[in-house]
């Protein structure tokens, strides 16, 4: 009997990456002369798992969120992870913006990734969901390198990465 072959599909935001791109925003828009004299806050809560951004008006919110994207992007964060929503009104005339960070896939999505999968019809593929994250495995490595191809070319909302292959 021939061993099964696995690997994981995660999920995950490295909060230490996300902190350090916060940093560099932070600084650029301290730097920029459109936010001169403006408020713009970017506040981290890690236990909460959510990015809080704070401006003047709606247009500096886009801008604000568009910093942070761009600066996001640049140290490696998925941004597909990062669920913005709409603005709501704050304190003083200022906008603020909760924006929900994804750790883990959800189970919408690991049981998508799992019905996806058995779409394929890869030859003795399996795909189970293990807590926030799906455990495909299969005798052939052939197939399991097919069944990455096929996940990596569809989407499914959140960013997703391979880990733990065996």
């Amino acid at each position: 009997m021939a061993a099964t072959a696995s690997f994981d599909v995660t999920s995950t935001v490295d909060f230490q990456e996300v902190d350090n791109a916060l940093n560099q925003a932070r600084k650029e828009v301290a730097q920029r002369y459109d936010f001169k004299g403006a408020k713009a806050d970017i506040l981290l809560n890690t236990t909460d798992k959510t990015l809080t951004l704070v401006a003047d008006d709606e247009f500096k919110m886009n801008a604000l969120w568009e910093i942070v994207q761009t600066r996001l992007v640049r140290r490696g964060v998925p941004v597909k992870n990062f669920k913005a929503g709409a603005s709501e009104p704050a304190a003083g005339g200022t906008v603020r913006r909760v924006i929900p960070i994804q750790q883990g896939i959800p189970i919408e999505a690991a049981r998508e990734i799992v019905k996806f999968i058995k779409d394929q019809k890869l030859k003795k593929v399996q795909a189970a969901i293990q807590a926030d994250q799906v455990r495909v495995s299969s005798p052939s490595k052939d197939e399991l390198q097919d069944a990455m191809h096929h996940l990596r070319e569809h989407d499914f909302g959140v960013a997703l990465q391979f880990g733990n292959y065996r």
